[in-house]
């Protein structure tokens, strides 16, 4: 389906809210709509899709007590059963030196090196955010056009644009001195997946990558082997780890 230049492949979904319903764009790495790419994927959210954040606070102190240098020996005494051994070897005779060590003992059980200080958390970092969900594709009149062509587009999107064949360092590197190939496509002779916008619910995600994609090979099909239905699992992932202003920015609604 063509709406003016843009290039919109999608099913028929009728009266369906559009709030239930993800756009898919090619971006740059900025986010803005890449040039010339005028192809927009629409599809609908048929499971529930979630936005997964992961921080990384940790507590680089906890390693600094006595216990990491003798854990076992203090977690005996800390436990009390480094007093128990000492008695239940027959060492607490009287008011000796042997009962000054036992009673020493004792006074570490039920103590902890764990300090407000060593325990204090830092931020450590935090990977990209993930959103997975599950998009639903299906046919009422044309299954190429509403089904086909909409998760091919998405497939392709996921995919390397080029790999390289039959290519080495070493000989790119020949050829590179040769002048035949630049040092570029010498070093890096293959090609990324795309970058894309995520559009749902009024919130845009951008750039994003497609982590994974699956398609359910059994899924219903006409008599042309045309797909009529794909309930299709996706894992997408932001560029890199966001920050305040970045959620700022996805929630300036369009």
């Amino acid at each position: 389906m063509q709406t003016g230049e843009e290039k919109l492949l999608t099913s028929d979904w009728g009266a369906l809210s559009p709030h239930m319903i993800a756009s898919f764009w090619e971006v740059d790495r900025d986010g803005n709509k890449k040039k010339g790419a005028n192809t927009v994927v629409k599809a609908a959210v048929a499971d529930e899709a979630t936005l997964d954040l992961t921080l990384n606070w940790q507590s680089p102190f906890e390693q600094a007590g006595p216990e990491t240098k003798a854990p076992t020996l203090f977690a005996m005494m800390q436990s009390g059963l480094a007093s128990q051994m000492y008695d239940s070897l027959g060492f607490d005779q009287g008011e000796s030196s042997s009962s000054k060590a036992t009673r020493l003992l004792q006074q570490f059980e039920g103590r902890t090196g764990i300090t407000q200080l060593n325990s204090v958390q830092v931020f450590n970092g935090m990977p990209p955010a993930k959103i997975p969900m599950t998009l639903l594709f299906r046919a009422w009149r044309d299954p190429v056009t509403e089904v086909e062509e909409p998760f091919n587009q998405l497939m392709e999107w996921a995919l390397p644009i080029e790999l390289a064949k039959d290519s080495t360092l070493l000989t790119n590197a020949i050829e590179a001195i040769r002048g035949s190939k630049d040092w570029i496509e010498a070093v890096l002779p293959s090609k990324a997946p795309t970058l894309l916008a995520l559009h749902f619910k009024g919130r845009t995600f951008a750039p994003m990558v497609i982590e994974s994609i699956s398609q359910p090979l059994t899924s219903p099909t006409d008599k042309n082997g045309n797909f009529v239905e794909l309930t299709v699992p996706i894992t997408l992932a932001t560029l890199a780890a966001i920050d305040r202003k970045y959620w700022q920015s996805i929630q300036q609604r369009k």
